[in-house]
């Protein structure tokens, strides 16, 4: 996946990739611009950090009302820039608004002086404290949901927050700016930047930023990592996967095909956690296939803001192109199509379902992220070669697991090199529960106590006992 600018010229342009018009451009800030921008989240950083936990949380308390009563409009915005179809738009903001109301109830007493017992009479504890302005540099398939999960955490820890947005989704991303300001949040302390990359480079090098989250491409991330590390700066990446949905001889073969459809054709296949290399134990291989094509068959395609559509368009003419290359080269390597695999003729970006079989590794479609709806099918001889397949990969961001046997599969998520195993369902992302991976997928975890703590200062205070 990436988050690097696609546009030429000097600003950033939004397309609605249903039609391919123009929604609107945005010019990139100027260097003073941006100079003051860095200013006024400083300051705004200064006067947030010093503001009692019990008025951040109260304001947060307002930021969930302002994202519901907007649902609708968000919605719109959301499908209308990136494809979304229009129920998943709304299930998007209806979860950020949750997921602040679970930071606003908890995320006090996670981030509270934590007293630690020594030796003695001596009084010890540690602060999670704020280190400064975060730069946020952020990807279009969820265009504020994403937001949301690195803002929401950072920013009652007491951090200031700029945000580098994809430049086909910056409708979003002065929208969230406008409701961070209406729900009370000083001015200045979520702000937006919009710049091209050589400017975002400068700016991570710039003292007033103080660390960097990532959620994009392997290419981008290791840009971003390796400014921010020449800088001594601290850096948390998500980078995407290539995740395993793992299906065993003693799996309920229908509801593995119908969790399987919707965790790789969600969002037209655009989610960093979606199930991309199906890997299926080899007595049951005949079955799950013929089940799962016909289940795909049944996925509609078309106008994102019809109730009626599965899916939508891909976000990108560009990313479409891409992905229809690693159909066409996995095929050549050996893969057999037995549905979909073309581009959709007409406006738009539009992409059959389309499933592959007889991939393995070395394959594009096993090896590369496919982002987009594009099913790989390997078959593995038993549980150890599944084991194999699925950590025959540069990735390790998530994975699934489908058996009867609960205590078996517990036993082999232990043995799964990814940040988060999901048995008997499919990956997803909880605000009470970190979100991150290994491997080429990154480092660091958003969400939860990792999350509320990850962009923090933990400071030890130790007080003698004096007589």
């Amino acid at each position: 996946m990436s988050n690097l600018n696609p546009n030429p010229g000097s600003g950033a342009i939004s397309r609605n990739p249903a039609t391919g018009e123009v929604i609107a451009t945005y010019a990139f800030q100027t260097g003073d611009e941006v100079d003051r921008l860095l200013d006024d989240n400083t300051a705004a950083y200064r006067l947030w950090r010093a503001t009692p936990m019990t008025e951040r949380v109260a304001t947060y308390r307002r930021l969930s009302a302002l994202l519901r009563q907007a649902s609708e409009p968000l919605a719109a915005l959301i499908t209308s820039e990136m494809g979304k179809t229009i129920q998943a738009a709304r299930g998007e903001v209806e979860k950020c608004a949750a997921t602040i109301d679970w930071i606003a109830e908890n995320g006090p007493a996670i981030l509270a002086d934590e007293k630690v017992a020594v030796e003695g009479n001596d009084q010890v504890h540690v602060s999670y404290l704020p280190i400064g302005s975060i730069l946020a540099v952020m990807p279009w398939n969820f265009p504020l949901w994403q937001v949301i999960r690195a803002s929401g955490p950072i920013m009652l820890s007491g951090n200031g927050f700029v945000l580098k947005h994809a430049p086909n989704v910056m409708g979003s991303a002065y929208a969230l700016q406008k409701i961070y300001e209406e729900a009370g949040f000083p001015t200045g302390l979520f702000i937006n930047l919009n710049a091209d990359n050589e400017t975002v480079a400068r700016v991570i090098e710039d003292p007033r930023i103080a660390a960097i989250t990532l959620t994009g491409s392997m290419r981008a991330g290791s840009a971003v990592a390796a400014l921010a590390g020449k800088a001594l700066k601290k850096s948390l990446l998500e980078l995407g996967g290539n995740d395993a949905f793992i299906v065993l001889a003693d799996a309920n073969i229908d509801l593995a095909v119908k969790a399987g459809i919707e965790a790789r054709f969600q969002n037209a296949g655009q989610v960093c956690l979606a199930a991309k290399r199906f890997i299926i134990e080899k007595s049951i291989a005949d079955e799950f296939t013929r089940k799962f094509v016909a289940a795909a068959k049944l996925v509609k395609a078309g106008d994102p803001l019809d109730a009626s559509t599965t899916i939508g368009p891909m976000a990108r003419h560009d990313l479409r192109d891409e992905l229809h290359g690693q159909v066409e080269r996995t095929i050549a390597a050996g893969a057999t199509l037995v549905l979909g695999g073309n581009k959709v003729e007409g406006p738009g970006n539009f992409y059959e379902p389309t499933v592959l079989i007889n991939v393995e590794p070395g394959m594009p479609a096993f090896d590369e992220e496919t982002f987009g709806p594009v099913a790989a099918i390997t078959v593995a001889d038993n549980e150890e070669h599944a084991i194999q397949l699925a950590n025959t990969s540069e990735y390790g961001l998530s994975g699934n697991l489908w058996t009867s046997d609960i205590a078996r599969a517990q036993r082999i998520a232990r043995r799964l090199e990814t940040g988060g195993v999901f048995i008997n369902g499919f990956s997803a992302s909880n605000a009470r529960v970190p979100v991150g991976g290994v491997k080429k997928s990154g480092y660091g975890r958003e969400l939860s106590h990792f999350g509320l703590r990850e962009f923090t200062n933990p400071q030890t205070v130790w007080a003698k006992t004096v007589d």
